[in-house]
């Protein structure tokens, strides 16, 4: 490698970190993901297969340094923060090296669709054995560009993040003599067209009949809210929210959803707690979902206990993911809550969200609107409530999410922000507002992971097809 060429591979290394380190993360720059990844495998081809990896490697894992300060902060080990800004850079430098072995074959659709899969098929096949699900998949970075966003219905995240790899490989190809061929161009634009299109159809389209409801969120970081500690000061902040609520359906709400593990309670304090939150719903005829820790027989569970009107005990749902270390000892729970009311309700607590296949379940249940006690690390509160908005894209319902030390949302089943605020705006945040709650059924929610078993025998084909050629 001449000197001068070592200067532009070093420039399209730093050049795509830099952008990398600010297009994701817990706070991504959806607009600059696009470009992140053109120059280093636009110099790919022009380099020898060692250097190509060096450089996609490099270059993914300087913009992966942009959570290495949130992972500290939760807690995460110095080891596995490593692994978790490695592995991904590996998995890309893999990716990049299949890309650049059709690129220098001339072949550009061969060589946009290599990056395309590889990477999708790795994000898809690591969320199956990750105890974090989805957390970190790059599709997260484009929920603010909803009319992409709306892919999700068909192919899942999945389906988000193969476009932003393909058409970053497809504009790096540009620099290539078979990437300025007339047909290729021509079909990148009629493929961007396709998925904008399709896009704006779907944010302008919806059911037929629209049902909604007037939903309420209350969360408090303030006076030592986010974790009482003793049975007085648990009882206390149950009650101060349940005078929350009642404020909020006197304002409207129809339901009101409290955040995750506000308190812990054990007997007689969840006796008390019953009677006084079924009382109020059955005097306002408003369900309240409230997320609590329950200590019975030395057993605990991450619950959500919702009260509904005429009914002598409330239903509970225990969460199915926990986040360890911190929720390690607790029981997982193994069933899902429904509540039928005007249209179909559903419950799940915050981590749950990580995981599409539950929300597929809710989405085959017919839900319209889910409801989520959530509780954040504040850094991560925009990321974690996306993530929740994402399964409603590609589940058909609203999402009425609520967390301490984040944010409270209300979004409909096209990822559009109905309303938002912080945990910390006030003593007692609140957000009330009306959203649809009609299911409206989906690709994704139907077929589940077509989308990533595409990509890993793609990926598998053009690996073999690369082997044969070589």
């Amino acid at each position: 490698m001449d000197s001068r060429l070592r200067r532009v591979v070093l420039a399209a290394v730093a050049a795509s970190g830099a952008m990398l380190f600010f297009a994701s993360g817990v706070h991504p720059q959806w607009w600059l993901m696009w470009p992140a990844m053109v120059p280093v495998l636009a110099v790919a081809p022009r380099i020898r297969a060692r250097w190509a990896f060096a450089a996609g490697f490099t270059s993914w894992a300087i913009g992966a340094l942009n959570s290495w300060s949130y992972l500290a902060k939760v807690g995460v080990p110095v080891v596995v923060r490593v692994i978790a800004a490695v592995a991904p850079a590996i998995a890309f430098a893999l990716a990049l090296l299949l890309y650049r072995s059709y690129a220098v074959c001339g072949k550009p659709w061969r060589a946009a669709l290599a990056l395309a899969s590889a990477w999708t098929a790795w994000e898809f096949l690591f969320s199956m054995m990750s105890i974090h699900g989805t957390f970190g998949n790059m599709a997260y970075t484009q929920m603010d560009f909803l009319p992409v966003l709306q892919l999700a219905s068909v192919f899942g995240l999945w389906g988000v993040e193969f476009c932003l790899f393909l058409f970053a490989a497809a504009f790096a190809l540009r620099t290539t003599e078979a990437g300025r061929r007339g047909k290729f161009v021509v079909a990148v634009i009629l493929l961007a067209a396709a998925v904008l299109g399709f896009g704006a159809w779907r944010l302008n389209s919806g059911p037929s009949r629209s049902e909604t409801v007037n939903v309420g969120l209350l969360a408090s970081d303030f006076n030592g809210n986010n974790n009482p500690e003793g049975p007085d000061k648990q009882g206390r902040l149950l009650r101060e929210y349940l005078v929350h609520a009642d404020a909020l359906i006197a304002r409207g709400a129809e339901v009101v959803v409290i955040p995750e593990k506000i308190s812990a309670v054990v007997q007689p304090l969840t006796g008390e707690i019953d009677a006084r939150y079924q009382a109020e719903v059955d005097t306002t005829q408003a369900p309240i979902v409230v997320g609590v820790i329950r200590k019975e027989d030395g057993k605990l569970y991450n619950e959500a206990r919702t009260y509904l009107p005429a009914q002598a005990h409330p239903v509970t749902y225990e969460k199915h993911h926990m986040l360890p270390p911190f929720e390690s000892e607790m029981l997982l729970g193994t069933s899902r809550v429904v509540v039928n009311r005007a249209t179909t309700w559903g419950v799940a607590i915050c981590k749950d969200m990580d995981f599409p296949r539950l929300s597929r379940e809710y989405g085959r249940d017919g839900v319209g609107l889910l409801l989520v006690p959530a509780w954040d690390f504040v850094v991560d509160g925009w990321l974690h409530d996306r993530m929740a908005v994402m399964r409603g894209v590609e589940s058909g319902f609203s999402i009425a999410r609520t967390a301490k030390n984040g944010l409270l949302t209300v979004t409909d089943d096209r990822g559009r922000v109905i309303a938002e605020a912080k945990s910390t705006d006030s003593e007692f945040a609140s957000v009330l507002a009306r959203v649809s709650v009609e299911h409206d059924r989906t690709i994704y929610a139907a077929w589940g992971d077509w989308w990533g078993w595409v990509c890993v025998l793609l990926t598998l084909a053009l690996m073999a097809a690369a082997l044969v050629w070589r």
